[in-house]
């Protein structure tokens, strides 16, 4: 060790910083106007007193903000400051031992022994007088009046009440503290960082649907000036993000027919994740739909009506993408000299090949799949939803979220990643602002419970935000395939409740598509991704009313729009569950109780810990139900649900913690 002229002099700890990721080497995440709580363990030896603070920044800006941390218990400190502009801040936790605050605690315990010495505030002074070299203006002149009182009163015989009313002053404490003694302070090992988004990152509603599937003529292909005609759909049932899958050319070459036949006829449609042909690839557009006018027109009118348009980007190419042509390095090669297309044994996708990450030049595709992005950003986008990022290289999104981002911070990646948790949970370090998550296949209680305790009650919520989907394209599970309306009804309740980013792919989900192409899989019958199909929206049996509903009432309730305060509560019937969201301010509390049996009615009692709610114990309080309107009278930490398929399955009440009583009124007094 090396020893510098201030080391052995920097006496204050600092350890376990948070929030933090992988020591520093990932910054955590917060959206716009959110609060970050820095908090550490911070001691010194011996028995001085110590203070500490956090300094926070905007990277990039000198400017710093110092914030005081307050202890808690057993050496742990705390403080908060709420981010208020859009990119990267910059927080550092530093501790100094505080000798003006030391020599306070003890001057107070002497006085109340009465053994405090005149010596004892002539030290006070001398501090006193050194705060007042740090301070300027009119608290160095008041600091240094402080201190000449105290000496000219320290003097033996002397009457001490006067000396002891100065030095035990709260002004002075406070005063004197505004400019403590830092010439040790200890600083945190490096500094930490915290992405912020926009809001939409931690609360957005999503809807997802096939732009070829818009026309109002059976078989028809859609087109953009069609997509706009949806979007008031979109918006009436109150959602903010519309999720569009590729738009670009599709390819020719060994086009998938319906249903994912291999062989395909004349007029068939291909997939829209096949990307590229001789019309162009990632930077074009698919002709049948119209024109980069119509889109940026599309774009426009989706903005009017407070929706965010995301854009599918799928880095693949059809054999026929320019990209093959023009670089042929940018794929893997087989022995026999052709191009490995993309496979997950047993599963082959003919139509598909995956670039090569390990291509001699990859910085030159790297810079080319970039420009994909920031195209589109300049089109008006500024959502991405990503195709299969876990199957590219993990330090190319690293690099091209913070390329994006550094110029363009209201831009957010979703990631598209069914895949094991330790890859999922890499990329969201890696930068994507969203995820899906495993919230399809979780149906029991206690999955649901184990799973969703993970993602909000874990360091995991400081880089990992969940986005809840019940369906996909790809995913039409077997809950859904058996469970009937009620099935969806209940994945909705769940997914809009439990997540405050949550999304559907509709209109297969309000029109409750449940057919599975064959017995025990989960591709839809007659898939949109490899046909057009025509959808009646004004059906009767459409789950339309019901979104709506519970989107406006995430809306209307701030303890729905994050997920931090997520918390479950025991149900004496397994088919229920139970739990609860609540602003930060606690004034708006949500209950949801859901039963997860699509077949039969449901009943039993839910079990709260009032205290923690802040119920009263001594009066009933009131549970609104949301959803219908109806409204229960409840006494004490237990009650009575019952629910069944005939109405809402579930309950989204809203808890009026004070109901008043007699001693409430004027009258009473």
């Amino acid at each position: 060790m090396t020893l510098t002229q201030s080391d052995g002099r920097r006496r204050v700890v600092i350890e376990g910083v948070s929030p933090e990721i992988d020591g520093g080497r990932f910054p955590v995440k917060r959206a716009l106007g959110d609060q970050v709580r820095v908090e550490a363990d911070i001691f010194t030896d011996g028995h001085d007193s110590i203070a500490a603070s956090v300094l926070v920044h905007r990277e990039g800006s000198e400017e710093w903000t110092e914030i005081a941390m307050q202890p808690l218990v057993n050496d742990r400190w705390a403080a908060a400051f709420r981010v208020k502009e859009l990119g990267r801040y910059g927080f550092m936790v530093q501790g100094w031992v505080d000798h003006f605050e030391t020599w306070r605690r003890d001057l107070q315990k002497r006085i109340k022994a009465e053994s405090d010495a005149s010596v004892d505030y002539l030290i006070g002074a001398d501090l006193i007088d050194a705060a007042a070299g740090r301070a300027s203006g009119a608290d160095a002149k008041w600091l240094k009046q402080r201190a000449k009182e105290l000496r000219s009163g320290a003097k033996p015989g002397k009457d001490a009440t006067a000396l002891r009313t100065i030095a035990t002053d709260a002004l002075l404490d406070e005063i004197a503290s505004r400019y403590p003694d830092k010439r040790f302070a200890t600083e945190s090992d490096r500094e930490a960082f915290v992405v912020v988004d926009p809001v939409h990152a931690r609360f957005s509603a999503w809807y997802e649907f096939f732009p070829r599937s818009t026309s109002a003529d059976a078989g028809k292909h859609g087109t953009f000036a069609d997509c706009e005609k949806r979007l008031p759909y979109v918006a009436e049932m109150g959602f903010n993000v519309v999720y569009l899958p590729p738009i670009h050319p599709i390819g020719r070459m060994f086009r998938k027919g319906p249903n994912n036949n291999p062989q395909s006829k004349p007029g068939d449609q291909g997939s829209p994740w096949a990307i590229g042909s001789v019309d162009g690839g990632h930077k074009s557009i698919l002709p049948e739909l119209g024109t980069i006018e119509d889109f940026k027109r599309f774009v426009k009118k989706a903005k009017k009506l407070d929706l965010f348009v995301a854009m599918d980007i799928a880095f693949q190419s059809a054999p026929d993408h320019p990209y093959v042509k023009e670089h042929e390095n940018w794929f893997k090669k087989r022995p026999d000299g052709t191009i490995q297309y993309a496979e997950n044994p047993p599963k082959k996708y003919q139509d598909i090949y995956p670039f090569d990450f390990e291509s001699d030049d990859w910085t030159g595709m790297w810079e080319e799949l970039k420009s994909v992005f920031l195209y589109w950003i300049a089109q008006g986008v500024t959502v991405f939803r990503v195709d299969n990022p876990h199957t590219k290289a993990f330090p190319f999104w690293e690099w091209v979220i913070g390329e994006v981002k550094r110029e363009h911070p209201e831009v957010l990646f979703f990631a598209e990643a069914f895949t094991r948790p330790k890859i999922m949970y890499r990329l969201a370090k890696l930068g994507f602002s969203q995820s899906y998550t495993y919230f399809p296949w979780r149906n029991g209680k206690a999955e649901i419970t184990a799973y969703l305790t993970e993602l909000a009650q874990t360091p995991v919520r400081e880089f990992f935000r969940p986005n809840q989907w019940p369906n996909t394209p790809d995913i039409l599970t077997e809950f859904l395939q058996i469970g009937g309306r009620t099935a969806f009804s209940i994945r909705l309740l769940l997914a809009a409740t439990l997540g405050a980013n949550y999304g559907i792919y509709g209109p297969a989900f309000e029109l409750m598509e449940h057919v599975p192409v064959r017995h025990g899989s989960e591709e839809y019958l007659n898939s949109e991704k490899y046909e057009i199909r025509q959808w009646d929206l004004d059906r009767t049996d459409s789950l339309k009313p019901l979104i709506t509903r519970v989107n406006a009432i995430r809306k209307d309730n701030p303890a729905l729009q994050s997920d931090w305060s997520l918390k479950f509560y025991p149900t004496e019937n397994d088919q229920l569950i139970c739990y609860s969201k609540e602003s930060e301010d606690r004034t708006n509390l949500i209950l949801v109780v859901v039963n997860l049996d699509p077949h039969h009615t449901q009943s039993g009692f839910v079990n709260l810990p009032l205290h923690e709610l802040e119920i009263p114990e001594d009066r009933g309080y009131e549970a609104e139900d949301l959803l219908t309107g109806d409204r229960y009278l409840w006494h004490g930490p237990r009650s009575y649900v019952e629910l069944g398929p005939s109405r809402p399955p579930g309950h989204i009440l809203k808890i009026h913690r004070r109901l008043k009583a007699e001693t409430d009124f004027e009258y009473f007094l």
